[in-house]
């Protein structure tokens, strides 16, 4: 079993054997539970700083901060998963924080490109964000795309390209230049965030798969944290990359 989603590796599930009482094992209504108790942090934390920013406060701190201190308690998920139903929700505040201001960001710049004529992309996102996961989930059960050993090896690789470019991205940066086009709002830019988004989206089949499977093997009741996690962690990914579309699609209308 394997998921795209570098947070829930093939071997999350090995070595715990059999959980006889089932109010200690894993499901995959307890693990939607505990998502939308995340999804709530993620909002409360992004709401926190994006009145903050409505004030005219400098939110800078809070998406630096926010993003480097979601990044260590992600990692601190993946390689402790007992920890998650601590480090998880601690997780979700701190990519709330940065979101928030990420958001906060978005719009401003959006508003600066277009004299404020196109207002509330990040809400837009948010739609689309959660209209993708609906989507993808009724796709995964109806059994329209498996996650077959084809279907992940495909995934990762296209996860790797893009992770590859984004490292690259960050390098070049410091020596002040950048990868030509695809961060544009040309035609090239917009076709890669567009495939990005596809990318994200199917990793959200991989997610299921993976929480679906875990379940089915009886995995402890913490692992819901933990599969819930994972899962955030993409429609994370997912909502970042939709609201840089629009960026882009907005900015080129203008």
């Amino acid at each position: 079993m394997q998921s795209g989603n570098p947070a829930l590796s093939s071997k999350t599930f090995e070595g715990f054997g059999s959980y006889e009482e089932a109010s200690n094992v894993m499901t995959v209504e307890g693990t939607a539970t505990k998502t939308g108790m995340l999804l709530v942090l993620v909002v409360a934390a992004a709401a926190y700083t994006w009145n903050a920013a409505e004030a005219g406060q400098n939110v800078t701190p809070f998406m630096m901060g926010g993003a480097i201190v979601g990044f260590i308690f992600a990692l601190m998920t993946i390689f402790k998963p007992t920890w998650s139903p601590v480090t998880a929700p601690l997780y979700a505040i701190a990519e709330g924080l940065f979101l928030g201001a990420f958001s906060a960001f978005a719009e401003a710049y959006v508003a600066a490109q277009t004299d404020g004529q196109f207002p509330g992309i990040t809400f837009q996102a948010a739609c689309l964000t959660f209209g993708v996961l609906f989507s993808m989930l009724i796709v995964y059960r109806a059994g329209w795309i498996r996650a077959t050993e084809k279907f992940k090896t495909g995934l990762m690789s296209a996860m790797g390209a893009v992770f590859f470019i984004y490292v690259l991205t960050w390098i070049l940066s410091f020596f002040g230049t950048t990868i030509p086009f695809i961060h544009g709002n040309g035609m090239i830019g917009i076709g890669f965030s567009l495939v990005v988004i596809v990318i994200a989206s199917l990793c959200l089949i991989m997610d299921f798969d993976f929480i679906e499977q875990g379940a089915a093997q009886g995995a402890p009741k913490y692992m819901e944290w933990y599969g819930a996690f994972g899962l955030l962690v993409t429609l994370v990914w997912l909502y970042i990359e939709i609201v840089r579309l629009l960026m882009k699609l907005y900015s080129n209308r203008n």
